[in-house]
């Protein structure tokens, strides 16, 4: 078998299954946590989607204080927050109260993208001079400024930032010195330069993004400047992963998934699909070819198969991290995905719960 030689963590989307509630998928994240952290995994993220039926997280903070109350050692964090989605002051107050209450396990992740269409992101930021990419780094400056344990200061003692928004009389308590560990996220070439430029850890979303992987990490490599947080470029992939006992029962859950995206790409998201749902349904030629694009880059096999795919994936990106996100109809396929993979790549495992 192929060896593996980056760590793992989770991508957690929170999917809804069909005939599941939002509940019944929300507590399903904090299980899953409560496992993958048994099972070795470094980190574990959740995302920021909005107006998505199949997707019930939409508040990162809330989950992540959820999974970090029910772990102990893993780190936590968002993969990530829409940043143009909110006030800066807000989410600086919200990761820094986590930061405060997890101290040293919490990961802010920041993209900028809207996670939904874009009448929903009106609806978030009822504003539509924050859907502009060019007010992306003025609120990035915000945010890291509200960090700064100098009272109101920017950081250079001005109380103020890039942009000059910021009144040196707001505080974000607690955030002063209580920063989390920040990322950018991005699926393109921007927070990759940007990351690149401030010295920051990048993640990049290889699993729905796969053909912008190696310029974006290119990208991110050559403009990087050392900085306090960073000495050498730092970077992540999510990759879509689904392991099972053999190909063949990996391939039938991976249905739901195929199901899934494409109605996803055709408009019509949904709740995600049992195997027997997908397995009955009768895909035309063009809908297979908008399958075949949309999973492309997902990861679907036995142990040993996933592991060797991994493996050279790893090696053909040079990433520091792997970031597995699996989304299965039921809860223990899911579970065991996330087990057996562990298990392969030789990561303290133990037995799934009864």
């Amino acid at each position: 078998m192929a060896e593996l030689h980056v760590p793992l963590s989770v991508l957690d989307l929170c999917p809804v299954p069909t005939g599941a509630s939002t509940a019944e998928a929300l507590r399903r994240t904090v299980d899953l946590a409560r496992h993958t952290e048994m099972w070795g995994y470094r980190r574990y993220w959740v995302a920021e989607h909005h107006n998505m039926p199949g997707i019930a997280s939409s508040a990162p903070a809330v989950l992540v204080g959820q999974v970090a109350a029910a772990t102990s050692t893993i780190r936590v964090g968002s993969g990530g927050v829409m940043l143009p989605n909110h006030v800066p002051l807000v989410v600086a107050e919200q990761f820094g109260m986590l930061e405060a209450l997890y101290p040293g396990r919490v990961d802010l992740g920041i993209g900028r993208a809207p996670g939904t269409d874009r009448v929903t992101a009106w609806a978030l930021r009822r504003n539509v001079e924050a859907l502009s990419d060019e007010d992306f780094p003025q609120q990035l400056a915000e945010l890291r400024a509200y960090f700064s344990a100098s009272s109101g200061d920017g950081g250079d003692g001005s109380g103020s930032f890039a942009g000059g928004r910021r009144d040196r009389h707001v505080r974000a308590i607690p955030a002063e010195g209580n920063q989390p560990a920040l990322w950018l996220l991005g699926s393109s070439g921007y927070s990759a330069q940007l990351a690149g430029l401030l010295g920051l850890p990048f993640a990049f979303a290889h699993h729905f993004s796969s053909a912008n992987t190696l310029p974006a990490l290119a990208l991110y490599r050559r403009t990087f400047t050392p900085s306090v947080v960073l000495a050498k470029p730092f970077c992540l992939i999510s990759v879509s992963v689904l392991c099972a006992p053999d190909g063949e029962r990996a391939r039938w859950l991976h249905g739901s998934s195929r199901l899934s995206m494409l109605r996803l790409r055709t408009g019509r998201p949904s709740t995600l699909p049992s195997p027997e749902e997908a397995d009955g349904y009768q895909f035309t030629e063009a809908e297979r070819a908008v399958v075949a694009e949309a999973t492309a880059s997902h990861v679907v096999g036995d142990p040993a198969a996933v592991v060797g795919s991994l493996s050279q994936l790893a090696e053909r990106t040079g990433v520091d991290e792997i970031m597995v996100t699996t989304s299965t109809y039921g809860h223990a396929d899911r579970l065991e995905s996330y087990r057996l993979l562990a298990g392969a790549v030789g990561a303290e495992t133990v037995p799934v719960e009864k």
